[in-house]
């Protein structure tokens, strides 16, 4: 990385400097404070709300998390997304600590704070981030700081994220497919937005140091390969990797070579910008009789195939502030009247493909309103739902083989799950 960071400063709201480390002796905390202070004086200037500023000589690259500015100064050309994706790995360290980064919690553990500010950094230049190898040799706890710890080897080790030495009686891994689907329909029925969120979590259970391969329907490796890819591949767009991928491999042979870090993490993320077809698709009428009276009748239809089955359906209908009374029946499911919410919530706790169900509901609305008063601003109807076992991008995974040198069998379990993202139909 060229460039390096010169100190790293922790203001309060206000910013005034609550810690900071020096790391090349070449910005004053002085500056720093004057600066940020008159930043926070411009508030509402745009351009105080830009997340690099360039004053005097000195880069200012700072991210804002709860009452807390995070921020490092720099004298030289540096990478600024590098060190402001730095910042967002240092907060998620803190939380990791403090479970939740405030400027009470760092004046109650400003000891640590220095600590964890002295090994993640050197120099100015960003050492390791990983959370839960620092919690290894950086202890909380008083008591059990008393015992001099030595660095774990991921410390010095290529491999950053997993510590050597893990072990398990069963040596598992999970792996969860998961898509979010986002769609914007209009007044008039037509698709304004549409695209699908996709991750590959995992949670791994290995003992040692496994190396996993994962192979997935993707187009470019199946052609690659000079396999048929006819209806069997997919293109996925904007695909981002945990750091534990080794991009060359995936740049040279797509394929997902990686040592997984322990427990829990997303492997990969990947959008999807196609036209996607509207899996639950809501009609509704809305009848007024002599504005004393409002009636609802919606449609619920699954557009997707008989053998899945869409669980935990909730249709969120927005309905006038003043309804009362409400008398509902539905075909399937359980209706209530949410009048926080100022909306009537259908949920269908199995929603079976290619099948449709309905739903009628009245409401009294006591308050009076003139003939010709302007409508009043509609809130769109919002649809949840998960589909187990089906993606709608047809993502497959092909194969998921672990090795290991002591030669152990472990058990791959994979999982496809599609879930309602930003679901909503501008309907009413």
């Amino acid at each position: 990385m060229a460039g390096a960071a010169s100190a790293l400063f922790l203001l309060d709201i206000k910013g005034r400097v609550l810690i900071w480390r020096d790391y090349r002796g070449d910005v004053s905390s002085v500056q720093a404070e004057r600066f940020f202070t008159k930043l926070i004086e411009k508030e509402g200037d745009p351009e105080s709300h830009d997340p690099v500023v360039y004053d005097n000589g000195i880069t200012y690259m700072f991210v804002q998390h709860n009452n807390i500015y995070l921020m490092i100064a720099s004298r030289q050309n540096c990478n600024a997304a590098s060190l402001l994706l730095f910042l967002h790995r240092l907060i998620d360290v803190f939380k990791h600590y403090f479970e939740e980064l405030e400027e009470e919690s760092l004046r109650d553990n400003f000891v640590v704070v220095y600590e964890l500010l002295d090994e993640i950094m050197d120099f100015g230049f960003p050492q390791f981030t990983e959370a839960k190898i620092l919690s290894e040799f950086i202890k909380t706890d008083a008591y059990r700081m008393e015992v001099t710890q030595r660095p774990p080897m991921a410390v010095t080790n290529a491999v950053s994220w997993r510590s050597e030495g893990i072990r398990y009686k069963k040596n598992e891994v999970f792996l969860d497919v998961v898509e979010s689907v986002n769609i914007l329909v209009n007044s008039n029925g037509q698709i304004v937005r549409s695209d699908v969120v996709g991750a590959l979590k995992m949670r791994t259970y290995l003992s040692g140091m496994p190396e996993c391969k994962l192979g997935l329907n993707d187009r470019v490796l199946l052609e690659a390969q000079g396999r048929a890819t006819k209806g069997k591949s997919i293109d996925l767009d904007d695909i981002k990797f945990h750091q534990c991928v080794r991009l060359a491999r995936f740049e040279n042979d797509r394929t997902i070579s990686f040592v997984p870090p322990d427990g829990a993490f997303d492997l990969m993320t990947y959008r999807l910008s196609t036209q996607v077809k509207p899996l639950i698709w809501v009609e509704a009428q809305v009848e007024r009789h002599s504005r004393s009276r409002v009636e609802i009748m919606v449609k619920a239809r699954s557009q997707f195939k008989e053998r899945s089955t869409a669980t935990n359906v909730e249709i969120e209908l927005p309905v006038p502030s003043d309804a009362t009374n409400p008398n509902i029946r539905s075909s399937m499911g359980s209706a209530t009247y949410a009048p926080e919410n100022d909306a009537l919530v259908w949920k269908i706790k199995s929603f079976s493909g290619n099948k449709e169900y309905m739903l009628r509901a009245e409401f009294k609305l006591p308050s009076i309103t003139a003939e010709e008063a302007a409508p009043e601003r509609k809130a769109p109807i919002r649809v949840k739902f998960e589909i187990p076992y089906f993606t709608v991008s047809g993502i497959q995974v092909r194969y998921l083989k672990i090795i290991e040198k002591s030669g152990y069998h472990a058990l791959p379990w994979v999982r496809y799950i599609t879930m309602a993202g930003e679901y909503e139909l501008r309907l009413i």
